[in-house]
């Protein structure tokens, strides 16, 4: 079945449909529309957007994304949160019988039950813009929420792209490094200037794709003990990891113990946890569980 070509992604469309709704950006939203048509290209191609696919759009905006999608995929779950865009998303997906509109904030929607409903519990695929305040408790909810996902591919800031993808010892390194790549692999798709959105960013962006491990790299006996030991050991950067896991509030992990798995494992007592990767975080993890259950 033939769709409507896009028509939004030019800057002249976009600008007659902003004025045409007198519509006002909000800070508060993190709102920024691509208007480049060959980016809107590169994440659909590197979506792998099929005709059998069902998508799931956070934060469609005024629907450029959107229309692209739809002329793609099977079908076309957009969720916005912003009021004030909901009549323009009507108007500009209109000649879409494939697209359903979610007015509603993701972060209260039950994915997990739309992908039951719509694509009978299968793997879908997550398209999305984020703006920089939402990008880490979006992520986050579709791994640790376990919502059928095969891949996930995102505009995020430039600065989470790096932190997504690097290792250890880096600046960027931190909690969600480990917890996108414990779920999935991330790959650099494109960078993405300033110019290429309405209104223009202060600082550029980039399109990651997020591609779901069939399992995860390393085995671990307590998923929510090991993101506990993380996020305690980068909560307090500069402290030694040890003094971390003793003073996280939801850890309270004595010093002694911690120390004397770390010398089991060749790490010493003095180890940061922005210097071990992620097979090393399981390991300590499972050995404290282990610990933990022969008190």
């Amino acid at each position: 079945m033939s769709r409507p070509v896009p028509t939004l992604g030019n800057p002249k469309n976009t600008i007659e449909i902003l004025n045409k709704y007198k519509f006002v950006f909000q800070k508060r939203f993190g709102q920024n529309f691509l208007i480049d048509e060959h980016v809107l290209g590169k994440i659909i191609r590197s979506a792998e957007i099929t005709e059998d696919d069902f998508v799931i759009e956070i934060g469609p905006g005024i629907g450029t994304l959107t229309q692209y999608l739809a002329a793609s995929a099977r079908e076309v779950a957009a969720i916005e949160i912003d009021d004030a865009l909901i009549p323009i998303l009507e108007d500009t997906l209109s000649g879409y019988d494939n697209v359903t509109v979610i007015h509603e904030d993701v972060l209260k929607v039950d994915l997990t039950r739309l992908a039951e409903e719509k694509n009978g519990g299968k793997p879908v695929k997550i398209v999305a813009n984020l703006p920089y305040y939402i990008t880490t408790p979006i992520i986050m909810g579709l791994f640790e929420n376990h919502v059928p996902v095969d891949s996930i591919t995102i505009m995020v800031q430039k600065e989470v792209a790096d932190r997504m993808k690097t290792g250890p010892g880096s600046k960027d390194y931190g909690a969600l490094s480990l917890a996108v790549q414990y779920y999935a692999r991330p790959e650099l798709v494109a960078n993405v200037p300033p110019n290429c959105f309405m209104p223009r960013p202060r600082v550029g962006s980039a399109v990651i794709r997020l591609t779901r491990h069939e399992k995860p790299p390393v085995r671990v006996q307590d998923e929510k003990l090991m993101f506990q030991i993380i996020r305690a050991s980068f909560n307090q950067r500069r402290k030694t990891l040890v003094n971390g896991l003793c003073n996280a509030p939801e850890l309270r992990i004595p010093k002694e113990r911690t120390a004397a798995i770390l010398e089991e494992m060749g790490l010493g007592a003095g180890v940061r946890g922005e210097t071990m990767e992620l097979s090393q975080f399981a390991e300590l993890s499972n050995r404290l569980k282990k610990a933990d259950a022969s008190v």
